[in-house]
């Protein structure tokens, strides 16, 4: 069966599959995550003044400058850290049950980004070719440099964690309770997916996001059971990720890391809509490049 490997998440989260545990360890992975970063505005507020305090929430909240969208992605590992606890605690699981054999996990997260960078190589040669007249400058080449190390961890802790809770977590937990995998690929999905709304970023387009998360969501869940690892669901994951906050943003919010920027923000509807088919087409290619790649 395809989803065979599947079992090694699948096996240690039977013995505390029930709904009621499972919802206690989401409340275990909301309160982690919200306390942890409570914890740290807390110390930040204590230490600054409160005009400097209260500059620096504001650029965190738009994350258009490098520390700010530095900050917003390394604090999103509380979730991370959230699942680790909950998995623990109300599961008596192990941190190696939610992401798979090590090794296996990283040999194939190695192998999914290897083929997606020359993709993604490809991509940016064309784009530059062909459009790149109509991109803005964003941060410095130099800066970009420096910082791109503490950009591939920071991105590495974002993508890890948010794969951690749903693909690890949350999709085994439910993989172990129900045997129809409608339900552990279907439901995850739905709640990352709703998760990313918001339309006071992106209006009347937010939905198309929605509808972009979710399909992401059935796509790394379904490598998640064909691997029985994390390694490429974490892989495009951060691929995309990369090219979106790393390479080509939009302009303005989740602007601070980016090379370059495109000429619209969030609020062009049209200019978004119409971009929208390609973001599709790419997520399609990188779950196919993935599966080629572990030939699954």
């Amino acid at each position: 069966m395809k989803y065979a490997p599947y079992e090694r998440l699948v096996m240690p989260a039977r013995p505390s599959a029930g709904l009621g545990r499972l919802a206690i360890g989401i409340i275990v992975i909301a309160f982690v995550h919200f306390a942890l970063i409570q914890g740290v505005f807390a110390v930040l507020r204590a230490l600054m003044s409160a005009e400097g305090y209260f500059d620096l929430v504001s650029s965190i909240q738009r994350a258009d400058t490098a520390t700010a969208l530095l900050a917003v992605l390394i604090l999103t590992g509380s979730m991370g850290l959230g699942s680790i606890v909950a998995s623990e605690m109300v599961h008596g699981r192990s941190f190696a049950s939610l992401i798979g054999p090590r090794m296996a996990m990283l040999r194939q997260f190695k192998l999914v980004l290897r083929l997606l960078a020359i993709l993604l190589a490809i991509s940016l040669l064309l784009l530059t070719l062909v459009g790149g007249r109509d991109l803005l400058p964003g941060v410095p080449f130099g800066t970009w440099m420096q910082l791109l190390q503490l950009t591939v961890l920071a991105l590495l802790i974002q993508t890890g964690a948010e794969e951690l809770v749903f693909r690890g977590y949350l999709q085994s937990q439910l993989a172990a309770r129900f045997g129809n995998p409608a339900v552990w690929i279907f439901v995850p999905s739905l709640i990352f997916a709703v998760l990313h709304y918001q339309p006071e970023v992106y209006g009347e387009n937010a939905r198309f996001f929605v509808i972009w998360s979710f399909l992401f969501g059935v796509l790394a869940a379904d490598l998640t059971a064909r691997t029985g690892t994390l390694g490429p669901a974490i892989a495009i994951h951060f691929a995309n990720n990369f090219t979106a906050l790393a390479l080509v943003s939009l302009k303005g919010d989740m602007s601070g890391l980016a090379l370059w920027q495109l000429p619209y923000g969030p609020e062009a509807v049209a200019a978004i809509r119409a971009h929208m088919p390609g973001e599709f087409l790419f997520l399609v290619i990188y779950w196919l490049a993935a599966r080629l790649a572990l030939r699954v």
